[in-house]
């Protein structure tokens, strides 16, 4: 029984698919951490209602005969925010309140809530963002120290000659200007 280099190619081949496939997919380095918000920060996060015009005097304005836009003006007058149950909507629907109102009330509050969350996470970006140029600088500082290439000073005496390490000039020992230090050191 004899395979030609044909079929053991191609079995070659077909077992590095397999291995490839059998691989859980995983970053070597393993799973991204990822920064949830804890009940406590949320709590924190999240806008608290001021009801500075209070849903009885919403009523009470609505029986009086005012038009849904003057109440929501008043609303927005007093900057009232209201975080109300299904059943509070219900209640004030059926005490007189337009339906206009209560979805001004309901669409309000879920805006103060997206504009919240939206201001943590940018918050949280920006952090991350001056941690990662933090730590890109202290890379380029520890590369500055470490490489051999980026030890020596721009201007004045260089041990590679008349610019950087592989120029024209050569690697030798000599006065130069550095006009072709290695990218990324200065």
């Amino acid at each position: 029984m004899s395979i030609n280099s044909r079929t053991c190619f191609v079995l070659i081949i077909l077992m590095s698919f397999l291995v490839g496939c059998a691989t859980d997919g995983k970053q070597a380095g393993g799973s991204p951490q990822i920064d949830r918000i804890s009940a406590e920060d949320l709590e924190r996060i999240m806008p608290q209602p001021q009801a500075v015009l209070s849903l009885d005097e919403i009523v009470s304005l609505s029986k009086q005969g005012l038009g849904h836009e003057q109440i929501i003006q008043k609303i927005k007058e007093s900057d009232s925010s209201y975080a109300l149950t299904p059943s509070q909507s219900v209640d004030l629907s059926h005490r007189g309140v337009d339906k206009k109102v209560l979805d001004y009330i309901h669409f309000s509050r879920e805006l103060a809530l997206r504009n919240k969350l939206a201001e943590e996470i940018n918050k949280r970006e920006q952090d991350k963002r001056a941690e990662l140029a933090k730590l890109k600088q202290q890379m380029i500082n520890r590369q500055r120290f470490e490489d051999p290439f980026c030890r020596y000073q721009r201007f004045g005496f260089s041990p590679y000659g008349f610019g950087a390490y592989g120029s024209r000039f050569g690697p030798r020992f000599g006065m130069g200007a550095g006009y072709f230090s290695p990218w990324g050191c200065w």
